[in-house]
């Protein structure tokens, strides 16, 4: 049996300003408490650069986006992940020629950028209208060795859809992290999706039997859009799951916080194994998956 290989995964959460150094010294400074509690992966909420401008459709937006080569928030945190000895993934809005994606750079413990995943299930709802700023991700969904453990990180939207899960764990990921911004929903008071959030991504981690981290936003953000204003009040909770689903730290609503859990991937690797979950897959009858309405003839 493998010697256990623990580690220590934290999320954080908090408030962003439409400031990208005061947001950038929030993080810096959160990674630094995370660190100072143990923690060896660190997750970073979605495009804390600024506020989650995505509420809008305004092409004055786009000069949010720098291309990934030379990225000044990535180069600082390569910097920090050098110093702490920390891997850090770098959620930030991509440039890259005529395209502009929604990515995230992971930096592994020695300040080495692993590589980049592009966020790949888009949102066009009220108040996330994405598909106006993001192509469609086009890496594909991916695991990057890092020092402590081989990770799979997908973006906000991609954490409701099973097959991304399942895509990453099958190719080795033995961690999956989630940065996030969702909250309220402008065109519905009475609508609050944090518990079916939690729930769904609670699923992942017990169906592929691993650790999962969801990092997310809090506070009130207000946008200027073409017809008036839009608010949005991110709801937080963000939080780690262990690999059975089970809740095992928790942030609120409200506060800005520092989430930590240890694992011991060696165990939980014997226990996925065991439990059969992958041995008894049946990839042969899974095609109905690559259809859009369940009903291609040629299948």
């Amino acid at each position: 049996m493998e010697k256990g290989r623990r580690v220590v995964v934290s999320a954080l959460q908090f408030a962003c300003t439409d400031d990208v150094a005061t947001n950038v010294a929030t993080a810096e400074r959160l990674v630094r408490a995370a660190h100072g509690k143990g923690a060896n992966i660190i997750l970073i909420q979605e495009l804390f650069e600024g506020y989650y401008f995505c509420q809008a459709e305004r092409e004055d937006f786009f000069l949010r986006s720098k291309p990934y080569k030379d990225h000044p928030t990535i180069l600082r945190m390569q910097k920090l992940a050098k110093e702490l000895g920390v891997v850090i993934p770098v959620s930030f809005f991509e440039e890259a020629n005529n395209a502009h994606y929604n990515s995230v750079a992971i930096i592994d413990a020695d300040g080495t950028d692993l590589g980049l995943y592009r966020k790949s299930h888009i949102p066009d709802s009220p108040g996330y209208q994405e598909k106006f700023y993001f192509n469609p991700g086009d890496t594909g969904f991916k695991v990057f060795q890092t020092k402590f453990a081989k990770i799979g990180i997908a973006i906000c939207w991609d954490q409701w859809f099973p097959e991304a899960a399942r895509a990453m764990v099958l190719q080795g990921a033995e961690i999956l992290l989630y940065p996030t911004a969702i909250g309220s929903e402008p065109q519905d008071a009475e609508l609050d999706s944090r518990e079916h959030w939690k729930r769904v991504m609670q699923g992942h981690a017990g169906a592929n039997v691993v650790p999962l981290v969801a990092s997310n936003r809090i506070g009130k953000e207000l946008i200027e859009t073409r017809h008036g204003e839009s608010e949005i009040t991110f709801y937080g909770n963000s939080f780690i799951a262990g690999p059975t689903g089970e809740i095992v730290a928790a942030a609120d609503d409200k506060e800005e916080a520092v989430l930590v859990a240890e694992f011991d991937l060696a165990e939980i690797k014997s226990k996925r194994h065991s439990w059969g979950i992958f041995r008894d897959r049946r990839p042969d009858l899974y095609k109905v998956l690559l259809t859009l309405d369940g009903n291609n003839p040629t299948l």
